[in-house]
């Protein structure tokens, strides 16, 4: 359970057991976790959600936000703002993009790209909660499919150099990977068959970082995982889906 242990501690500020005697090579095992956690801080964003929409949906989606960002650590979010900054100020330039991503510092473009992220989920869980769209499986497969992504793209894209995720290697059995995927898919015909746009969703972003940043960091890993997350969520509320519903 120590892979278990560790991808709870890489993904979240949720606590766990202690764990002795820890080297950093024991990171490149967990990565097969992480949609499974994902599911896990789901559901936690989901019943936040639930419980302040008894009283207000603005205050169900202001309180899941709030939730959303304290238990990922905003390690997203940053991510997101290191790419859109250095795709903002690269014009074109591979060696300009890795500089400015390497930056500890945000610019005005991540600046922006956090306030549209944030305004985007607030938005989109209040139309959740307001059209109860909002079941209590759409966000954990939300969160588990943004979070298979993270290793989909890592197992299946090069590494930028000099980027941080060069210090080690997510060790990626593929057949994991596919149990996954086939597992995700699975519980996601059962319960929120809408989100099984889930694939292209993650296919879309690996091709958008082949062809505008040439492969993939630990920042655009993170970038896709919000991406992904806004995107599916825009997906699950949009009208059109109401008539789709009416198959199943």
């Amino acid at each position: 359970m120590r892979s278990l242990i560790l991808a709870i501690q890489f993904l979240t500020r949720l606590p766990t057991p202690q764990l002795r005697n820890f080297e950093q090579r024991e990171l490149t095992h967990c990565a097969p976790w992480f949609p499974w956690v994902g599911m896990l801080v789901g559901l936690l964003v989901t019943a936040f959600a639930l419980l302040g929409g008894r009283l207000d949906s603005w205050l169900g989606a202001l309180l899941a936000l709030l939730i959303w960002v304290w238990v990922t650590g905003a390690l997203h979010l940053d991510g997101l703002a290191d790419l859109v900054d250095g795709l903002g100020a690269a014009h074109r330039d591979p060696a300009r993009l890795l500089q400015v991503m390497r930056d500890p510092h945000v610019g005005s473009f991540g600046v922006i790209a956090l306030i549209m992220q944030c305004l985007c989920k607030l938005v989109l869980l209040r139309i959740a909660l307001n059209h109860a769209t909002l079941t209590l499986a759409t966000l954990p497969l939300i969160f588990a499919w943004a979070r298979f992504g993270a290793i989909a793209w890592s197992a299946f894209l090069p590494t930028l150099p000099g980027s941080s995720t060069e210090s080690f290697t997510w060790q990626i059995d593929k057949r994991l990977l596919i149990l996954n995927a086939l597992l995700l898919a699975a519980l996601t015909f059962y319960f929120v068959p809408t989100l099984l746009i889930a694939p292209l969703c993650l296919a879309a972003w690996a091709w958008f970082l082949r062809r505008k940043v040439g492969g993939m960091s630990g920042d655009c890993l993170g970038a896709g995982i919000e991406v992904t997350e806004s995107a599916l969520l825009l997906w699950s509320v949009l009208p059109v889906l109401q008539w789709f519903k009416t198959l199943w």
